[in-house]
């Protein structure tokens, strides 16, 4: 175990923030990946990781394909190099899956020790929240949940599902169809075996990680907070959560290259058309957002006390100021030779509004819609190619550009 991948197990001064906290440094393939010197604590070799990987899942393929003599089109109806789909999950998704990494490292590495420089943590509710952040460390760690991942993939990623529902059913470069079922080629079996089954565990290994920052969110919303409803960034100071949604980016995009390969072999081998499945790109985007979002629902309560708790305090203040305020200037109240001009009262009671119109506006959830259109749009730009088979290229671009503006 690195040093860095176990440094917010635990922390002896309650004075100081939690160490920077990552949900990517961790995890057996993480240290395979560091043992190969494909990766550093600070995941900067990506570019390596990307090339290795990539071609470890893909080129086996091509060469024993084309040992096959099913690498070219003649031989079988959907030969290696014409197969869409592989090379978009092995050249495409893979690649983005494992770019997601270093971007999820980089740009959520801080959100943790927030909690405690903003002062949203107290120092009687630290304990709590240390023990979160050390449960989502040793969860990241976990050996036997990455075991569990691999063993589900091959149980039933490939048996159920890719047998069942997303292979083919022709005679393709993988496997040909016999009396009860398929025969799998030379290259099927690296393929059903290897390639299909480590390009899953790294989609599974996404989603195990997206349920840990869950967890911790959610054991984090049971702590009470210290919100400030004023707070400009009208989350009551919890408006650095809403930026981690930007980071999730390159996996949203990686869905949406892993649906763009099956939709363009049926496209283009089967005869069906993209307006066939609107109902899986609908829910593509459902699932994504879902994904993204819905951890960050669980301050939803604690924010939504925070408003009502600020609307009622800030009311029972501007109430009082501004009785104050008449009882001086419109009552006679105000000591004589005092003048109205300049005051600082009236300036006072400006300010006074526009806190309250704050702590009114203050939202209960960190979901923007600026946050849904980007992650819808990088969700459906691996599907853009495929609106080709619809329409000519310059009716696209006209329809999209008349989207944009």
């Amino acid at each position: 175990m690195t040093a860095h991948a176990g440094t917010a197990e635990g922390h002896s001064d309650a004075s100081e923030p939690p160490r920077d906290f990552s949900l990517v440094l961790g995890g057996p393939l993480f240290q395979l990946l560091r043992r190969a010197h494909l990766s550093d604590d600070a995941l900067t070799l990506a570019r390596k990781r990307v090339i290795a990987i990539s071609l470890f899942l893909w080129l086996p393929l091509l060469v024993l394909s084309a040992v096959e003599g099913k690498a070219l089109k003649g031989t079988v109806l959907v030969p290696f190099l014409l197969d869409l789909e592989q090379h978009i999950r092995f050249l495409v998704a893979v690649p983005l899956l494992i770019i997601a990494e270093l971007v999820v490292h980089q740009r959520m590495r801080p959100v943790v020790s927030l909690f405690v420089e903003r002062k949203l943590i107290s120092e009687k509710t630290r304990p709590r929240f240390d023990a979160a952040v050390a449960s989502a460390y040793r969860l990241r760690n976990s050996t036997i949940a990455e075991l569990s991942l691999i063993a589900f993939v091959y149980v039933v990623g490939i048996q159920v599902v890719w047998r069942q529902y997303l292979a083919l059913n022709t005679a393709t470069w993988y496997a040909t169809p016999v009396a009860g079922g398929t025969e799998l080629s030379i290259a099927g079996l690296w393929y059903g075996y290897v390639s299909l089954p480590l390009s899953q565990f790294l989609l599974l290994r996404w989603y195990f990680r997206i349920f840990i920052w869950a967890r911790f969110l959610w054991q984090t919303s049971r702590i009470e907070l210290s919100l400030v409803p004023t707070h400009p960034d009208r989350l009551g100071g919890l408006g650095f959560i809403g930026g981690t949604i930007f980071a999730f980016a390159p996996l949203a995009a990686a869905h949406g290259a892993l649906a763009t390969g099956p939709l363009a072999n049926r496209i283009f081998y089967l005869g069906a058309r993209l307006t066939d499945f609107k109902g899986e790109v609908v829910g593509l985007v459902l699932i994504v957002l879902f994904l993204v979002f819905a951890p960050l629902l669980v301050f939803a309560p604690q924010l939504g006390e925070a408003r009502r708790r600020g609307v009622r305090e800030y009311g029972t203040l501007a109430e009082r100021y501004v009785r104050e305020f008449e009882t001086k200037w419109l009552r006679g109240g105000a000591p004589e030779g005092e003048a109205l001009v300049g005051s600082a009262d009236i300036q006072s009671l400006a300010d006074l509004g526009n806190s309250l119109e704050v702590v009114r506006g203050m939202n209960v959830t960190p979901i923007t819609k600026e946050a849904i259109v980007r992650l819808t749009a990088a969700t459906l730009t691996p599907l853009v190619p495929l609106m080709l088979t619809m329409m000519p290229l310059e009716e696209l671009v006209k329809k999209m550009l008349g989207l944009l503006f």
